[in-house]
């Protein structure tokens, strides 16, 4: 079967991803819009539609000396990744042409479409198709067929008809470095029929062997391989049972069967599931789901199978489950680590019982504290859900800390330093030990009003009466408060 590759390219693939977001420009091609991206310290045009070609504007130009020749241009910023995942997009969708599809730099794809163009009337027929559908969609594309790789790149970017002879381009259709160009352009070698009277010798000892690789690859002397996309994991496994099943101990059996498949393809893709969904189908067509959300990534069946427990337990079978599906919703990497004792594995039974109390009130609501690097007592930690991150054990070796901390309040009736009697909240406290000061300054850089007053002296206080307080002094306006209270 002869070979048959389809080279589209996308020469504005970016702009014309965000134009279609934005039809008040879209419908109306006289706007000038570019994509702009910061590079030697100044904004310049990454990508920019027809109309501001019109205007004069090019890639790479400064955005400040576009706006001076056009003050009605519109901007936004560029997003490769998007544009990486536009693209992906449009490769899956070429696959309703053929299933070898692989991607061609970051605009373009190339398609191996032998054996498949007779499926849509012909390669004539098929072409069109796409054109039409890309137009429809509004996006520029250029789409020629040819016997080989570079020679459907070529008349994609440099033909000016799908029907080009491909000797007769310039030799910048070889996909040449822009240097190796320069040089044939020099030298008088301005097509691709210039280089094929010279002597192949010569033009490899003259310009190297890229060259003449380039060459062959567009004759069809050498061959290119179009790399397809890798279909990405799908991690669902599913079970259909030949006799309906109610009881949940069946239930749970044939969910350990699925965790098992599933843990194995996580484990050849180096992934943890984070969130699962069992779906128990029933006879009558109705279904039972049961969400899973995981408080670390997992992949041992012999874990998770517990905690699908409780949810199976509240099933309704109705008539009874003909069919499980079990599948990752959200995975994550993760890695085999080797444990040392250095490095403490992570502790398994303090995430099961996240999992646990987290499925019930919600990951989220189950919190820890970390360290934070700051002597601001309200400052020197942050809570974090638990579920999404480690407990660390390097906290700042300073005096301790009060477990309970509240906003400043006022004391009544100190005199001497530290109070040896005052009152707060309506009680009267009589100090029986105390031990300071310690001196917090502020951290002037941090917008804080409280804190802009001046330094503190805080004082350990064990009162009489049994209350252990966290006490400071304002020396620069004389006055006491209680920020804390220890157990």
């Amino acid at each position: 079967m002869r070979k048959r590759v389809v080279s589209m390219w996308f020469p504005r693939l970016p702009s014309d991803r965000v134009l279609r977001a934005r039809a008040q420009i879209s419908a109306n091609d006289n706007l000038p819009f570019v994509l702009t991206h910061h590079e030697k310290n100044t904004d310049r045009i990454y990508c920019l539609n027809r109309a501001a070609e019109v205007q004069g504007l090019h890639r790479g130009m400064g955005f400040s000396d576009a706006r001076a020749y056009c003050p009605e241009l519109q901007s936004q910023p560029a997003d490769s990744a998007a544009d990486a995942r536009f693209l992906q997009m449009l490769a899956r969708w070429s696959k309703r042409y053929c299933p070898w599809v692989g991607l061609d730099g970051a605009d373009g794809l190339m398609l191996n479409i032998a054996g498949s163009a007779h499926l849509f009337g012909g390669e004539a027929t098929m072409l069109d198709d796409m054109r039409h559908r890309l137009a429809r969609a509004g996006l520029s594309g250029h789409i020629a067929a040819a016997n080989t790789r570079g020679a459907a790149w070529a008349l994609t970017h440099y033909g000016r008809t799908p029907h080009d002879d491909i000797i007769s381009l310039p030799v910048a259709a070889l996909r040449l470095e822009a240097k190796t160009h320069t040089a044939l352009q020099r030298l008088g070698l301005r097509k691709i029929s210039d280089l094929l009277t010279l002597p192949r010798a010569t033009i490899a000892r003259r310009f190297g062997p890229d060259v003449v690789l380039r060459l062959d690859q567009a004759m069809g002397a050498q061959d290119e391989v179009i790399t397809p996309l890798g279909e990405a994991p799908h991690y669902g496994v599913r079970m259909t049972l030949p006799d309906p099943i109610g009881l949940a101990a069946d239930v749970m059996m044939g969910t350990e069967r699925l965790l098992m498949r599933l843990c194995d393809k996580l484990k050849d893709q180096d992934m943890g599931a984070r969130q699962l969904q069992l779906t128990l189908r029933r006879v009558d067509q109705g279904a039972q789901l049961i969400e899973l959300r995981l408080a670390a990534p997992m992949r041992d069946a012999a874990r998770i199978l517990p905690l699908f427990e409780r949810g199976i337990n509240t099933v309704d079978a109705g008539f009874g489950i003909d069919q499980l599906r079990l599948e990752a919703t959200q995975v994550e990497p993760l890695l085999n680590v080797q444990t040392t004792n250095a490095t403490a594995a992570r502790p398994e039974g303090l995430d099961d019982l996240i999992t646990r109390l987290g499925n019930r009130i919600g990951l989220e609501n189950i919190q820890r504290f970390l360290p934070a690097d700051s002597h601001i007592p309200e400052r020197s930690f942050q809570i974090a859900a638990a579920a999404y991150s480690m407990a660390q054990g390097t906290w700042p070796r300073h005096r301790p800390r009060p477990l309970k901390l509240f906003p400043p309040e006022p004391i009544a009736g100190a005199e001497t330093l530290p109070p040896a009697q005052f009152r707060w909240r309506r009680m009267a406290l009589t100090t029986g030990r105390s031990t300071g000061p310690e001196r917090i300054a502020p951290e002037w850089w941090l917008p804080d009003e409280a804190w802009r007053s001046g330094v503190r002296d805080y004082w350990h206080v064990e009162t009489r009466e049994g209350r252990r307080l966290w006490l400071f002094y304002t020396p620069q306006s004389p006055a006491w408060f209680v920020h804390g209270e220890f157990p």
